[in-house]
């Protein structure tokens, strides 16, 4: 049988699988098990499923997402991020939504030292929504400016996403979080302006708290020095050449530690939740990682991706189109499966056409983030939509109606990367010892 055929059997038994809610880890190891001992033999598939679980898990720069990880553990005990809320607040908590707005830029700035949206959403909706109901906010626009605002933290580095993405696809995860600052930036800007829209023409959506003093807003500035420190030097050491990400990761981790005990924070429990938060996430991503390598060793072997290249360079369709047409099929896959399966999925089929088609890895990293981003507040699998409803109590229905403004922000912000790609593409070139 064609080796291509077989591929594409073997990816509808995958869908198959997880329909049937086969974890997606398990479906993509067994699919690819299976179809690499009938390309190949039984023997070399028993090899090849020996063999890379280890080597996936013993690779070096896998190592930098535990890091990170714990990093963002350590900052969330530290208590920097009700800090930097709270300065926050006091700008910009007195205009039409202003403590939605301020929700988003604390999501932004947990983002900057945490690599997970969910665990990005989840400590912001602990510190921003009993703000946002004392003021009597709208429970769709509250909530879903936290089920959005989480999503900032796989964009805005260091993020779990990029990581992954850089991994599977041998992209420099260096230049992946140059890539990722500005976009985010352009992203929590977008949200703000979605939320000031909503309020300015209908203020009962988010009222406006009591407006601070200058001396107060001053004085507050004092709550964000944690999160510049952190972001200042994991961030900067990147961009200088000083720190690999790898190094970046660890550095982070010590400088969030030293927050923590300078914060007197540092306890028993706090620990043992940080340690048991970064290991759960990162055996997680791990399983998740081993059943797309298996999986893209038997994809490998069909030519499935190289067919698929050769067949859209010969279309007579712009290569933008083409990119649309891939964009779509995110979308679809979006509503359908986690954002972390969907790009492992994925990967080992559409880089080769991405490649084929001229586009730059690192930009497409990007924009295959802005749609994972999507896939997290999107129904009906919607991962940040199901852990703010049930952190708040608010139903998904609910919650579901509060993002659309946001979603709508998203895809103008897709359309701003996609017609100006050196909004991501400029910071990533200046890097030095790159």
């Amino acid at each position: 049988m064609n080796p291509v055929l077989i591929g594409m059997i073997a990816l509808a038994i995958l869908f198959l699988l997880m329909f049937f809610e086969m974890p997606i880890a398990f479906a993509m190891a067994l699919v690819g098990f299976c179809g690499f001992a009938v390309l190949s033999n039984f023997d070399a598939a028993l090899n090849m499923v020996g063999l890379v679980p280890y080597s996936t898990s013993a690779d070096y720069i896998f190592s930098v997402l535990p890091l990170f990880l714990l990093m963002g553990e350590f900052a969330n005990i530290s208590g920097i991020m009700g800090d930097a809320y709270g300065t926050i607040y006091k700008w910009i908590g007195h205009l039409p939504g202003g403590l939605a707005m301020a929700t988003v830029g604390g999501c932004a700035g947990f983002g900057a030292v945490c690599g997970s949206s969910v665990a990005t959403g989840a400590t912001m909706c602990r510190v921003a929504l009993p703000e946002m109901r004392k003021y009597n906010y709208d429970a769709s626009l509250a909530t879903g400016s936290l089920a959005a605002g989480g999503t900032l933290g796989i964009m805005i580095p260091p993020s779990m996403q990029f990581i992954l993405y850089g991994v599977v696809a041998e992209q420099s995860i260096g230049k992946l979080f140059m890539a990722g600052i500005f976009p985010g930036i352009l992203l929590s800007l977008l949200f703000m302006f979605a939320i000031y829209i909503g309020c300015k023409r209908n203020p009962s959506l988010g009222p406006a708290s009591s407006k601070a003093s200058w001396r107060e807003r001053l004085v507050s500035l004092k709550g964000i020095w944690g999160v510049i420190l952190l972001f200042a030097i994991v961030m900067g050491g990147i961009w200088g050449g000083f720190l690999t990400p790898t190094e970046a990761a660890a550095v982070g981790v010590f400088v969030s530690f030293i927050l923590v005990i300078v914060r007197k924070q540092l306890n028993r429990k706090n620990m043992v939740t940080a340690i048991i938060g970064a290991f759960i996430t990162t055996g997680m991503c791990l399983g998740i990682l081993i059943g797309a390598m298996i999986f893209g060793y038997f994809v490998a072997l069909t030519t499935l991706p190289m067919a698929l290249a050769k067949f859209v360079s010969s279309l007579a369709i712009p290569p933008l189109g083409i990119l649309i047409c891939i964009l779509i099929v995110y979308l679809i896959l979006g509503c359908l499966m986690d954002a972390l399966a969907m790009v492992l999925l994925t990967m080992p089929i559409f880089i080769p056409v991405i490649l084929a088609l001229g586009f730059d890895p690192i930009w497409f990293g990007v924009i295959l983030c802005l749609m994972c981003e999507m896939a997290l507040i999107t129904p009906p699998v919607g991962m940040n939509v199901f852990v703010i409803s049930g952190m708040s109590g608010v139903p998904m229905y609910t919650v579901f109606r509060g993002i659309m403004p946001f979603l709508i922000a998203m895809v103008i912000g897709m359309v701003i990367l996609i017609a100006f790609p050196q909004i991501s593409l400029w910071l990533p070139r200046t890097m030095l010892g790159r």
